[in-house]
C-alpha cells in the first residue's frame, strides 16, 4: 500500500509537482500513450469483481458468467468507433467529461448538471463495492489479522491520497503495478489450481462434464438470484444475448471509459488500444474456470460465501507469503477502478454542478473543486459501508442498466442532429422509471430478456417520437437545427449568447 502510494504521487514529477489545470488532473493533459491508456482502461474494468463476483458466479451459476467477457470483448470493438469520436469531440471544445458533452452538445448547462447528478447515483456503489470487495479480500488473506473495518479504511485512504494530487495520471502508474500483478498471479493460479486438485485441466472438465454438467450450458445451475435480481434459471440465451449486446453500449459511454479515452494522446491511440484490450479479457476466464473448480474442493458456500470460492483454494493450500502478493494484486483491482470513480465524479461535479451554480469560468477553482469533491464522494461511500452497507449495495442493482439509458442522450444525440432536448429527456426519465419498476419488483429478466435493454428501447422509442413531433409541430428553429455544436459540424452562428459555464459558451434559440 505504501508503494502503491508512492507510484501514485510520483506521477506527477514534471508536471508542476501537481499543478496545471483541469484538464491534466482529471484527463492526464490528454497526452497518455498507449501503454498507460490500456493498462488504464484494463485497470478499470478488471475490478475486484473478477476476483470475487467472476469466481462466484462461476461457483454459482456456471456458464452465465461467460456474458462477461462476451460484452467486454463486444464494447472493446465499439470503442474502436466510438472512443475516436468522443476524443475528437472532446478535444476541440475542451471537455474533460460525459456531463460537459451532453451540456455542449444541447447548449443546456443545466442538463449537463443533471446528468452529473444522475451518474454520481449509479457511481456511488461501484465506489462501495470497491470498498468493500478490498475489505473481503485483505481480511482474508491475513488470515483474519486485519480487520474488515480497517481494511474499509486503508482502501478510502490510499485511493484518495493519490487521487487528489495526480488525478488520472496516477492512477495510470498504479495500473502499471496492479496488471504486472494480476497477470503473474492469475497466470500461476491457471497453472496451479487445476494441476494441484485435479492433476489438469483435462481431469477438471471431466469431472464437471460428469458430475456439474448443468455449470457448462445455458441458463447454468439455477439455485438463488442470478445478476439483477434473476434467478439462476431465467439466465438463458436471450439473457445472455440482450445482457451482452447492452453492456456493450454501455461500456463505451459510462463516465470512467470516457475519462479514458479523454486521456489520449491521439485518436489512432485509441484504435490500438481497442485492438489490444481484449486480449486482456483472456484473464477473465480463470478465475471464472476457478470458481467452477471450487465446487469440488470446497463445496457447500451459500450466499456471499461464494464470492470467496477462488481466495478460499488459495488460503487452503498456499504458503502464506504467496497469499499475501495475492492479495495484493486483489487488493490493488479495488483501488484503480475505484480512483476513476471518484475522480470522474469529482471532475463532474466541479466542471458541471458546481460551475454552474457558482457561475465559475475554467481555472484552479473548477480543479479545487473537483478535488474536494473526490474526498466527499469516497467518504459518503466508505460511511454508507459501515451504517448501511445494504443501502448502496440494493442500488448497484440498478447502476449499469441505469447509466445504459444515457446512451441515446449522448451517442445518439452526437449522431442525430434531430434528437430535441425534450426528446432526449423525455427517453432518459422513461428509461430510468422502467429500469427501476423493473428491477426493485423482481421482474429482471423480463421474458428472458434483460430488463435493462427492455427500458433502452423505451428510451430510443420516447426520445425518437418526442424528437419528430417536436420538429413537426414545435416552433421552427431559426435554421432549423437542434442547439448546441453536433458532432463534425461547423459551430452554429451565435444567436443568443448564454453564459460560460466550464470555459464554454452556450447559445439558445
Amino acid at each position: 500500500m505504501v508503494a502503491t502510494v508512492a507510484l501514485g504521487l510520483l506521477a506527477v514529477r514534471g508536471r508542476g509537482g501537481g499543478g496545471g489545470g483541469l484538464a491534466e488532473w482529471s484527463v492526464g493533459g490528454r497526452s497518455l500513450g498507449t501503454v498507460f491508456i490500456w493498462v488504464l482502461m484494463a485497470g478499470e474494468g478488471y475490478t475486484s469483481f473478477s476476483y470475487l463476483g467472476a469466481a462466484g458466479w462461476g461457483y454459482d451459476y456456471g456458464a452465465p458468467v461467460m456474458y462477461v467477457v462476451a460484452y467486454m470483448s463486444c464494447g472493446y470493438a465499439l470503442g474502436y468507433v466510438v472512443g475516436p469520436v468522443l476524443w475528437d469531440y472532446g478535444r476541440r471544445h475542451g471537455l474533460v467529461g460525459i456531463s460537459d458533452m451532453v451540456a455542449h452538445r444541447y447548449g443546456r448547462p443545466w442538463l449537463g448538471a443533471a446528468v452529473a447528478v444522475l451518474a454520481t447515483v449509479f457511481l456511488l456503489p461501484y465506489i462501495q463495492l470497491q470498498i468493500t470487495g478490498m475489505g473481503i479480500v485483505v481480511t482474508t488473506v491475513t488470515y483474519g489479522a486485519v480487520s474488515l473495518e480497517w481494511a474499509y479504511f486503508v482502501a478510502f485512504a490510499v485511493t484518495t491520497a493519490f487521487v487528489v494530487v495526480s488525478g488520472l495520471r496516477g492512477s495510470a502508474w498504479v495500473s502499471v503495478l496492479k496488471d504486472v500483478l494480476v497477470i503473474g498471479t492469475l497466470a500461476f493460479l491457471a497453472w496451479y489450481v487445476p494441476v494441484h486438485y485435479f492433476g489438469g485441466y483435462g481431469e477438471l472438465f471431466d469431472r464437471l462434464a460428469a458430475e456439474k454438467p448443468q455449470w457448462l450450458t445455458l441458463p447454468g445451475h439455477g439455485h438463488g438470484a442470478g445478476g439483477g435480481g434473476g434467478g439462476g434459471g431465467r439466465l438463458g440465451t436471450a439473457w445472455f444475448a440482450s445482457t451482452t449486446v447492452l453492456n456493450a453500449l454501455t461500456v463505451v459511454i459510462f463516465p470512467t471509459t470516457v475519462a479514458g479515452y479523454l486521456g489520449a494522446r491521439s485518436a489512432d491511440t485509441l484504435r490500438r488500444n481497442a485492438v489490444l484490450l481484449p486480449a486482456y479479457n483472456v484473464l477473465l476466464f480463470v478465475p471464472m474456470l476457478l470458481g467452477m473448480a471450487a465446487l469440488f474442493v470446497v463445496p457447500g458456500l451459500t450466499g456471499a460465501e461464494s464470492n470467496l470460492a477462488l481466495f478460499k483454494l488459495v488460503v487452503d493450500s498456499l504458503p502464506a507469503w504467496a497469499v499475501g502478493v495475492i492479495g495484493v494484486a486483489a487488493a490493488l483491482s479495488s483501488i484503480v477502478p475505484m480512483a476513476v470513480f471518484m475522480l470522474v465524479i469529482g471532475t463532474m461535479w466541479g466542471r458541471s454542478v458546481l460551475a454552474l451554480a457558482a457561475r465559475w469560468s475554467a481555472g484552479e477553482r473548477q480543479k479545487t473543486a473537483s478535488r474536494i469533491v473526490v474526498v466527499v464522494a469516497g467518504s459518503v461511500a466508505l460511511v454508507m459501508t459501515y451504517a448501511a452497507p445494504n443501502t448502496l449495495v440494493r442500488l448497484s442493482l440498478v447502476s449499469y442498466e441505469g447509466m445504459a439509458q444515457l446512451v441515446p442522450m449522448l451517442l445518439l444525440g452526437l449522431m442525430w442532429r434531430g434528437l430535441t432536448v425534450s426528446g432526449a429527456v423525455g427517453g432518459l426519465v422513461v428509461g430510468v422509471a422502467a429500469v427501476c419498476g423493473l428491477v426493485f419488483t423482481g421482474n429482471d429478466p423480463v421474458w428472458g430478456v434483460n430488463a435493462g435493454m427492455v427500458a433502452l428501447v423505451l428510451n430510443l422509442v420516447v426520445a425518437v417520437a418526442v424528437s419528430r413531433g417536436a420538429r413537426r409541430w414545435g416552433p421552427a428553429d431559426p435554421d432549423g437545427r437542434p442547439d448546441g455544436e453536433v458532432l463534425g459540424r461547423d459551430p452554429l452562428p451565435e444567436r443568443e449568447a448564454g453564459p460560460v459555464v466550464g470555459g464554454s459558451r452556450y447559445y439558445r434559440s
